[in-house]
């Protein structure tokens, strides 16, 4: 039995996010039927996050077993043909039999992009969260190093209060958490990497951010809202559009 690694990307916009769901369409529901119909077979396709709908990947990766004799160079060909143009397999490799997608991953990088111009484009609004208005950027870059180093995330956590399924630990490790401005095109980048993520934590932390921005927090009220474990004490959820998985980090290999 194979075991073969997917690089893929997607627009995220027209997908429920990245777990299959009854009756609604899913990234890993629509991997599976492709591949499904190219091999004649059933496969669990195992990603290496669970991307909430309407957010994008750059570089995303999964793996399935498979007993397929299907060359890897042909498998990104097929299935690209067999998927939708939204959803693109950059590479395949075969790897070893214990390779897990989402186990064996030691870091990732989300990225949340802004656009503070007064006109947004059609050819970018699926990607940015439009927001015309003024943002303090130097104190939305203090409160974001607040975040960095390992802290309880409750109350950034989605609201449902649904915590890890196998640890049931709301602890996460932050490696870096940083502002990024881009005058020329009007963006303002929010970049964060860890260990791995909450469901809604990365949109929540955003959320609160431009609450920063708007002065309706001190960037020194960061820890305090940390400490206080209370979903309540932060920011809005930012939506869905504006983040994307822009890197996975495994122990011999960076995908970016």
């Amino acid at each position: 039995m194979r075991n073969i690694r997917l690089i893929l990307a997607y627009d995220g916009t027209d997908f429920c996010g990245w777990q299959r769901q009854p009756d609604a369409p899913t990234i890993q529901a629509c991997l599976e039927g492709a591949l499904h119909k190219l091999t004649g077979a059933p496969s669990q396709v195992c990603g290496s996050g669970r991307t909430d709908a309407g957010v994008h990947a750059v570089y995303q990766v999964a793996n399935f077993h498979t007993a397929s004799t299907i060359p890897c160079a042909n498998f990104v060909k097929a299935l690209n043909n067999l998927l939708p143009p939204t959803v693109r397999i950059q590479r395949a490799d075969d790897v070893g039999p214990t390779f897990h997608a989402r186990f064996d991953v030691r870091r990732k990088t989300y990225r949340y992009r802004i656009l503070m111009a007064p006109v947004c484009s059609p050819l970018l609004w699926r990607f940015v969260y439009h927001y015309p208005y003024h943002l303090n950027r130097e104190r939305m870059a203090q409160a974001a190093r607040h975040f960095e180093g390992e802290h309880d995330f409750t109350s950034f956590a989605a609201a449902d209060g649904q915590a890890d399924e196998e640890t049931k630990s709301r602890v996460r490790a932050i490696f870096r958490s940083h502002l990024l401005w881009r005058p020329r095109s009007s963006l303002l980048i929010y970049e964060v990497t860890g260990k791995g993520f909450l469901r809604y934590m990365v949109r929540n932390i955003v959320g609160t951010l431009m609450e920063v921005g708007r002065g309706k927090l001190a960037p020194g009220e960061i820890p305090r809202i940390l400490a206080a474990c209370d979903r309540t004490q932060a920011g809005p959820t930012a939506p869905a559009q504006g983040l994307c998985l822009m890197k996975v980090e495994y122990q011999d290999m960076v995908i970016r």
